[in-house]
């Protein structure tokens, strides 16, 4: 069991690493084979490093864009962010949610719609906004 958890620490690391190196296109090929890596989307989004926080919202744009039914397999590890401590962590969770845009976070975000922190409730509103205009393009507000 000691080496399944040493596993998923090496590769975390190798992922954050790879990051903070900016070496996205790597990245996003370890996503495209391996979609476990998904599961890694929160705590790199937590990473002390702004490269790291920065690179996972490339790296879930980027997928996005190219594979955005695998994408959604990070909506598990985005969703519990939004009741984060840190305003900038609840912040790039709900804009995260924004670039997936799947509808089921709609009600996730509604519950922090009104957030204590400005910024957040701007994200949110956003987010809910990029998602409804995604699923119906003509009455995107509400």
């Amino acid at each position: 069991m000691e080496q399944a958890g040493t596993e998923t620490f090496d590769m975390k690391k190798m992922v954050a690493d790879y990051m903070e190196s900016g070496c996205l296109d790597n990245i996003i090929d370890m996503y495209k084979h391996d979609e476990s890596l998904y599961e890694y989307v929160a705590d790199l989004l937590k990473d002390e490093r702004m490269r790291v926080r920065i690179g996972i919202i490339a790296l879930i744009e980027a997928l996005q864009k190219e594979e955005p039914e695998k994408v959604k397999k990070a909506l598990s590890s985005i969703l519990p962010l939004l009741k984060d401590g840190n305003a900038v962590v609840r912040g790039d969770a709900a804009y995260l949610l924004g670039i997936i845009g799947d509808k089921d976070a709609i009600p996730f975000l509604e519950e922090i719609a009104k957030d204590e922190d400005a910024d957040v409730r701007l994200i949110v509103k956003e987010a809910i906004d990029d998602i409804r205009r995604t699923f119906n393009p003509v009455n995107a507000s509400r």
